[in-house]
Formats: C-alpha cells, sequence, structure tokens
C-alpha cells in the first residue's frame, strides 16, 4: 500500500492535488533517494484515480526532477531536488500573497498563520526523523 494519501479537494486539479501529496511523502522520508516507485497501474489504483492522470503525476515529478525513469528498472525516487533559481521568491511572494489574501478574506489572525505553518513544519520534520529510525 503507497504511503500517498490526500483527499480530492473539488476546485482543484486532481494532478496537483496528487503531486503535493506525493511531495509531502518524499519529504517526509515516507520514501527514500533510490527506492522504487509504485508504478503508473499500481498509483492509479491505489489512489483509485484514472491511469492517464497517474501518468501526468508521474511525469511532472520526473520533469521535476523528484523521481528519476530508468529503462529496464523503473521509476525511483531521486534525491530530494535543489531548489531552482526563483523557487524561494515564489514561495516568499506569491504563495505567502495568495496565503495572505486567502487568510484576510476568512478573518484569519496573522499568529493563527504563524501556528498553521509552524504546525506543518514540525508534522513533517517528525515524520521524516520517525521514517529515519
Amino acid at each position: 500500500m503507497t504511503p500517498i494519501r490526500f483527499a480530492l479537494r473539488p476546485g482543484k486539479p486532481i494532478v496537483e492535488q496528487v503531486i503535493f501529496a506525493v511531495q509531502r511523502a518524499l519529504l517526509s522520508g515516507e520514501y527514500r533517494p533510490g527506492q522504487a516507485f509504485p508504478s503508473i497501474r499500481t498509483l492509479a489504483a491505489e489512489l483509485k484515480i484514472h491511469p492517464n492522470t497517474a501518468h501526468k503525476v508521474v511525469q511532472r515529478l520526473i520533469q521535476e526532477r523528484w523521481l528519476e525513469a530508468h529503462p529496464g528498472i523503473g521509476t525511483v525516487v531521486a534525491e530530494l531536488p535543489r531548489a531552482r533559481a526563483g523557487d524561494r521568491q515564489r514561495l516568499l511572494q506569491e504563495q505567502v500573497e495568495q496565503l495572505v489574501v486567502e487568510g484576510r478574506r476568512v478573518g484569519v489572525r496573522l499568529q493563527d498563520i504563524v501556528e498553521a505553518v509552524s504546525r506543518e513544519w514540525s508534522k513533517i520534520d517528525q515524520a521524516r526523523e520517525a521514517n529515519e529510525s
């Protein structure tokens, strides 16, 4: 059974949701570099998604260097990709701006956002530590 977990959220493309779930699993240490990644067929069956969707997910993760394709072996987990030029700036500008705007829209306090980010950061650290032991 795959350690990739996600709950479908309306209004967001399934491919994006699955890619995010895979990235979370990789960052949490659920998969280790060099470890075999599930085949497209297995991924589709276990996540209950269409095989074409699973194929798009795997291709994007290969393109973004999260996975590597090895002919005759299959797809394996790559070393965590290094940030590309502009990744940090895009995160700290665009995505934080979206979080702030949406937070303001729904009336969330700054402290609540800071605490939520801190909790999520800790969850990934704790999962990674648990998977390393």
